[in-house]
Protein backbone atom coordinates (compact mmCIF):
# COMPACT_ATOMS: atom_id res chain seq x y z
CA UNK A 1 0.00 0.00 0.00
CA UNK A 2 1.83 2.99 -0.80
CA UNK A 3 2.79 5.65 1.85
CA UNK A 4 -0.60 8.06 2.76
CA UNK A 5 1.93 10.54 4.55
CA UNK A 6 2.87 13.95 2.50
CA UNK A 7 4.96 16.38 4.00
CA UNK A 8 3.46 18.75 6.43
CA UNK A 9 2.94 22.50 6.80
CA UNK A 10 6.51 24.54 8.07
CA UNK A 11 6.32 25.60 11.64
CA UNK A 12 7.92 28.62 12.90
CA UNK A 13 11.66 27.84 14.94
CA UNK A 14 9.92 29.02 17.88
CA UNK A 15 7.18 26.27 17.63
CA UNK A 16 9.14 23.70 15.41
CA UNK A 17 11.30 23.30 18.66
CA UNK A 18 8.12 22.32 20.91
CA UNK A 19 6.91 19.92 19.25
CA UNK A 20 9.95 17.07 18.36
CA UNK A 21 7.95 14.45 16.35
CA UNK A 22 7.12 13.16 12.79
CA UNK A 23 4.90 15.54 11.11
CA UNK A 24 2.94 14.77 8.11
CA UNK A 25 -0.22 15.27 6.20
CA UNK A 26 -2.90 12.95 5.09
CA UNK A 27 -5.15 13.46 2.06
CA UNK A 28 -8.49 12.40 3.37
CA UNK A 29 -11.01 12.95 0.29
CA UNK A 30 -10.99 16.62 -0.48
CA UNK A 31 -9.46 16.97 3.34
CA UNK A 32 -6.12 17.23 4.51
CA UNK A 33 -5.16 16.31 7.92
CA UNK A 34 -2.10 17.03 9.67
CA UNK A 35 -0.63 14.16 11.93
CA UNK A 36 1.81 14.10 14.43
CA UNK A 37 3.57 10.64 15.24
CA UNK A 38 6.11 9.05 17.98
CA UNK A 39 7.56 5.90 17.70
CA UNK A 40 7.07 3.12 15.34
CA UNK A 41 3.67 2.46 13.10
CA UNK A 42 2.85 -1.74 14.11
CA UNK A 43 3.24 -0.88 17.54
CA UNK A 44 0.39 -1.07 19.76
CA UNK A 45 -1.11 3.10 18.94
CA UNK A 46 -2.11 5.23 21.22
CA UNK A 47 -4.65 7.70 19.41
CA UNK A 48 -4.97 11.10 21.17
CA UNK A 49 -8.36 13.17 19.79
CA UNK A 50 -8.55 17.12 21.26
CA UNK A 51 -11.36 19.44 20.54
CA UNK A 52 -12.03 22.74 20.12
CA UNK A 53 -10.36 24.94 19.48
CA UNK A 54 -6.90 23.33 20.01
CA UNK A 55 -5.01 21.12 17.96
CA UNK A 56 -2.69 17.72 18.79
CA UNK A 57 0.23 20.36 20.28
CA UNK A 58 -2.37 19.80 23.68
CA UNK A 59 -0.99 15.84 23.71
CA UNK A 60 2.64 17.19 23.67
CA UNK A 61 3.80 16.58 26.79
CA UNK A 62 1.31 13.81 27.59
CA UNK A 63 3.61 12.16 24.48
CA UNK A 64 7.03 13.14 25.86
CA UNK A 65 5.52 10.87 29.45
CA UNK A 66 5.09 7.80 26.96
CA UNK A 67 8.44 8.49 25.15
CA UNK A 68 10.08 5.62 26.66
CA UNK A 69 7.29 2.80 25.89
CA UNK A 70 7.33 1.08 23.18
CA UNK A 71 3.85 3.05 21.13
CA UNK A 72 2.76 4.29 18.66
CA UNK A 73 1.49 7.33 19.51
CA UNK A 74 -0.45 9.68 16.98
CA UNK A 75 -1.52 12.91 17.45
CA UNK A 76 -3.83 14.14 15.12
CA UNK A 77 -5.37 17.81 14.15
CA UNK A 78 -9.15 17.76 13.79
CA UNK A 79 -9.81 19.36 10.29
CA UNK A 80 -10.69 23.16 10.34
CA UNK A 81 -7.90 23.49 13.37
CA UNK A 82 -3.91 22.99 14.19
CA UNK A 83 -2.42 22.65 10.64
CA UNK A 84 -5.43 20.73 9.05
CA UNK A 85 -7.17 21.94 6.01
CA UNK A 86 -9.56 24.76 6.86
CA UNK A 87 -12.92 24.51 5.21
CA UNK A 88 -14.65 27.64 5.23
CA UNK A 89 -18.35 26.71 5.02
CA UNK A 90 -19.80 26.61 8.98
CA UNK A 91 -22.17 23.30 7.53
CA UNK A 92 -18.93 21.43 7.31
CA UNK A 93 -18.51 20.93 10.65
CA UNK A 94 -20.45 18.02 11.51
CA UNK A 95 -20.47 15.55 14.26
CA UNK A 96 -20.77 12.91 11.62
CA UNK A 97 -18.27 14.78 9.32
CA UNK A 98 -15.73 14.51 11.65
CA UNK A 99 -15.75 11.02 12.72
CA UNK A 100 -15.89 10.18 8.85
CA UNK A 101 -12.32 12.26 8.39
CA UNK A 102 -10.62 10.67 11.62
CA UNK A 103 -12.34 7.27 10.59
CA UNK A 104 -10.89 7.84 7.10
CA UNK A 105 -7.54 8.79 8.94
CA UNK A 106 -7.24 5.41 10.92
CA UNK A 107 -7.82 3.12 7.68
CA UNK A 108 -4.75 5.07 6.10
CA UNK A 109 -2.50 4.91 8.45
CA UNK A 110 -3.57 1.18 9.28
CA UNK A 111 -3.95 1.68 13.49
CA UNK A 112 -4.60 -1.49 15.15
CA UNK A 113 -4.46 -1.98 18.71
CA UNK A 114 -5.70 1.35 19.49
CA UNK A 115 -6.11 3.02 22.75
CA UNK A 116 -8.20 5.89 22.44
CA UNK A 117 -7.70 9.11 24.86
CA UNK A 118 -10.49 11.59 24.00
CA UNK A 119 -11.33 15.33 25.63
CA UNK A 120 -13.74 17.79 24.54
CA UNK A 121 -15.19 17.16 20.87
CA UNK A 122 -12.41 14.39 20.63
CA UNK A 123 -14.53 12.24 22.82
CA UNK A 124 -17.98 11.93 20.13
CA UNK A 125 -15.54 12.68 17.42
CA UNK A 126 -13.28 9.98 18.26
CA UNK A 127 -15.50 7.36 20.30
CA UNK A 128 -17.65 7.83 17.20
CA UNK A 129 -14.58 6.89 14.59
CA UNK A 130 -13.84 3.87 16.24
CA UNK A 131 -17.43 2.40 17.28
CA UNK A 132 -17.00 1.21 13.28
CA UNK A 133 -13.80 -0.15 13.97
CA UNK A 134 -14.20 -1.65 17.35
CA UNK A 135 -12.31 -4.69 16.36
CA UNK A 136 -9.55 -2.80 16.56
CA UNK A 137 -9.63 -0.58 19.71
CA UNK A 138 -8.01 -1.95 23.07
CA UNK A 139 -8.87 0.48 25.43
CA UNK A 140 -9.88 4.46 26.45
CA UNK A 141 -8.68 6.84 28.65
CA UNK A 142 -11.67 9.63 28.48
CA UNK A 143 -10.24 12.97 29.65
CA UNK A 144 -13.06 16.00 30.06
CA UNK A 145 -15.69 15.10 27.33
CA UNK A 146 -19.10 14.33 26.93
CA UNK A 147 -20.38 10.95 25.47
CA UNK A 148 -23.66 11.20 25.21
CA UNK A 149 -26.71 13.27 24.35
CA UNK A 150 -28.09 15.84 26.92
CA UNK A 151 -30.40 14.92 29.32
CA UNK A 152 -34.24 16.05 29.30
CA UNK A 153 -34.26 18.76 31.02
CA UNK A 154 -31.02 20.58 30.15
CA UNK A 155 -29.60 24.12 29.51
CA UNK A 156 -26.97 24.56 27.47
CA UNK A 157 -23.86 26.43 28.91
CA UNK A 158 -23.41 30.26 28.85
CA UNK A 159 -20.68 30.16 26.62
CA UNK A 160 -22.56 27.70 24.71
CA UNK A 161 -25.80 30.27 24.34
CA UNK A 162 -23.28 33.04 23.43
CA UNK A 163 -22.09 30.61 20.60
CA UNK A 164 -25.38 31.05 19.02
CA UNK A 165 -26.05 35.01 19.38
CA UNK A 166 -26.74 36.57 15.90
CA UNK A 167 -23.32 38.85 14.89
CA UNK A 168 -21.75 39.17 18.31
CA UNK A 169 -20.49 35.91 18.16
CA UNK A 170 -19.23 36.41 14.60
CA UNK A 171 -17.47 39.09 15.54
CA UNK A 172 -15.96 37.48 18.67
CA UNK A 173 -15.28 34.08 17.30
CA UNK A 174 -13.77 35.21 13.58
CA UNK A 175 -12.99 38.89 14.97
CA UNK A 176 -11.37 38.46 18.01
CA UNK A 177 -10.24 35.15 18.02
CA UNK A 178 -12.54 33.65 21.13
CA UNK A 179 -11.96 31.18 22.94
CA UNK A 180 -8.28 30.71 21.57
CA UNK A 181 -6.94 33.83 23.26
CA UNK A 182 -8.54 32.84 26.60
CA UNK A 183 -8.14 29.38 27.08
CA UNK A 184 -6.65 29.96 30.78
CA UNK A 185 -9.86 31.17 32.01
CA UNK A 186 -11.02 27.25 31.38
CA UNK A 187 -7.97 26.27 33.40
CA UNK A 188 -7.23 25.15 36.91
CA UNK A 189 -4.08 27.47 37.51
CA UNK A 190 -4.32 29.99 34.86
CA UNK A 191 -0.84 30.72 33.94
CA UNK A 192 -0.66 26.71 32.68
CA UNK A 193 -2.12 28.38 29.49
CA UNK A 194 0.21 31.56 29.21
CA UNK A 195 3.05 33.10 27.36
CA UNK A 196 4.82 30.70 24.38
CA UNK A 197 1.56 28.09 25.13
CA UNK A 198 -0.91 30.69 24.57
CA UNK A 199 0.37 31.84 21.64
CA UNK A 200 0.99 28.25 20.25
CA UNK A 201 -2.76 27.90 20.68
CA UNK A 202 -3.71 31.27 18.49
CA UNK A 203 -0.83 30.69 15.91
CA UNK A 204 -2.84 27.92 13.53
CA UNK A 205 -5.75 30.64 13.66
CA UNK A 206 -3.87 33.86 13.11
CA UNK A 207 -6.14 34.64 10.10
CA UNK A 208 -9.23 35.49 9.99
CA UNK A 209 -10.24 33.50 6.88
CA UNK A 210 -9.17 29.88 8.66
CA UNK A 211 -11.14 30.67 11.87
CA UNK A 212 -14.70 29.04 10.95
CA UNK A 213 -13.98 25.63 13.11
CA UNK A 214 -14.00 27.09 16.58
CA UNK A 215 -17.51 28.90 16.22
CA UNK A 216 -18.69 26.15 14.06
CA UNK A 217 -18.09 23.55 16.84
CA UNK A 218 -19.47 25.09 19.49
CA UNK A 219 -22.70 25.31 17.27
CA UNK A 220 -22.16 21.50 17.37
CA UNK A 221 -23.21 21.51 20.59
CA UNK A 222 -27.17 20.47 21.21
CA UNK A 223 -29.08 23.56 21.96
CA UNK A 224 -32.11 20.79 21.71
CA UNK A 225 -33.12 17.10 21.79
CA UNK A 226 -33.79 18.05 17.69
CA UNK A 227 -30.40 19.15 17.00
CA UNK A 228 -28.31 17.29 14.02
CA UNK A 229 -25.40 16.39 16.79
CA UNK A 230 -28.08 14.25 18.66
CA UNK A 231 -28.22 11.10 16.61
CA UNK A 232 -24.49 10.44 16.55
CA UNK A 233 -24.80 11.53 20.88
CA UNK A 234 -26.92 8.68 20.58
CA UNK A 235 -25.14 6.06 18.95
CA UNK A 236 -21.76 7.23 20.73
CA UNK A 237 -23.67 6.57 24.22
CA UNK A 238 -24.66 2.72 22.86
CA UNK A 239 -21.09 2.24 22.01
CA UNK A 240 -19.75 3.62 25.19
CA UNK A 241 -22.56 1.51 27.41
CA UNK A 242 -22.12 -1.44 25.55
CA UNK A 243 -17.64 -1.31 25.78
CA UNK A 244 -16.06 -3.76 28.29
CA UNK A 245 -12.43 -3.32 27.57
CA UNK A 246 -9.73 -1.15 29.74
CA UNK A 247 -10.83 1.98 30.12
CA UNK A 248 -9.61 5.09 32.26
CA UNK A 249 -11.24 8.04 33.58
CA UNK A 250 -8.95 11.29 34.20
CA UNK A 251 -10.93 13.98 35.15
CA UNK A 252 -10.26 18.06 35.71
CA UNK A 253 -12.26 18.86 38.35
CA UNK A 254 -11.75 22.54 38.32
CA UNK A 255 -13.21 22.49 34.18
CA UNK A 256 -15.84 25.42 34.01
CA UNK A 257 -17.37 24.24 31.46
CA UNK A 258 -17.19 19.92 31.68
CA UNK A 259 -16.33 19.60 35.26
CA UNK A 260 -19.58 18.80 37.08
CA UNK A 261 -20.18 16.02 34.04
CA UNK A 262 -17.81 13.46 35.75
CA UNK A 263 -20.37 11.61 37.34
CA UNK A 264 -22.81 11.14 34.49
CA UNK A 265 -19.51 10.08 32.58
CA UNK A 266 -18.84 7.58 35.08
CA UNK A 267 -22.23 5.98 35.35
CA UNK A 268 -22.12 5.69 31.30
CA UNK A 269 -18.51 3.18 32.32
CA UNK A 270 -19.03 1.94 35.58
CA UNK A 271 -15.86 -0.29 35.36
CA UNK A 272 -13.84 2.57 34.49
CA UNK A 273 -11.87 3.67 37.49
CA UNK A 274 -11.51 7.49 37.81
CA UNK A 275 -8.36 10.06 38.74
CA UNK A 276 -9.64 13.51 39.85
CA UNK A 277 -7.39 16.33 39.64
CA UNK A 278 -7.47 19.93 40.27
CA UNK A 279 -6.96 20.83 36.56
CA UNK A 280 -9.39 22.21 34.02
CA UNK A 281 -10.53 22.12 30.76
CA UNK A 282 -7.77 21.37 28.87
CA UNK A 283 -6.12 19.01 32.26
CA UNK A 284 -2.99 17.93 29.65
CA UNK A 285 -1.79 20.99 30.13
CA UNK A 286 -1.82 20.97 34.09
CA UNK A 287 -1.63 16.79 34.93
CA UNK A 288 -0.04 15.47 32.02
CA UNK A 289 1.96 12.79 33.73
CA UNK A 290 -0.88 11.48 35.41
CA UNK A 291 -2.66 11.03 31.71
CA UNK A 292 0.80 9.77 30.47
CA UNK A 293 0.26 6.74 33.94
CA UNK A 294 -3.68 6.25 33.27
CA UNK A 295 -2.65 5.54 29.26
CA UNK A 296 0.28 2.98 30.60
CA UNK A 297 -1.97 1.37 32.34
CA UNK A 298 -4.64 1.01 29.83
CA UNK A 299 -2.48 -0.38 27.37
CA UNK A 300 -1.09 -2.89 29.88
CA UNK A 301 -4.20 -4.04 30.98
CA UNK A 302 -5.59 -7.37 29.17
CA UNK A 303 -9.18 -6.94 27.43
CA UNK A 304 -11.85 -9.07 28.94
CA UNK A 305 -13.77 -12.07 27.14
CA UNK A 306 -16.70 -9.45 27.21
CA UNK A 307 -15.15 -6.56 25.09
Amino acid sequence: MPNPRAEAPPLPNWLASELPFDRSSVRLGDQTMHVMEQGRPGDPCVLLVHGNPTWGYLYRRVARGLADAKLHVVMPDLIGLGLSSKPREAGAHTLDAHARWLGELIDALELDEVTLVVQDWGGPIGTLAMADRAPRLHGMVVLNTVLSPPKENFKPTAFHRFARMPVVSDLAFRGLGFPQVRLSMAQGDPDSIAGKVSRAYRWPLRRLRDRAAPLAMARMVPDSHDHPSVAGLRHVQAFVEAWRGPTEIVWGDKDPVLGSVRNWISKLLPHAPVTRTSAGHFLQEEVPHTIAEAIRRVVAARPTAES
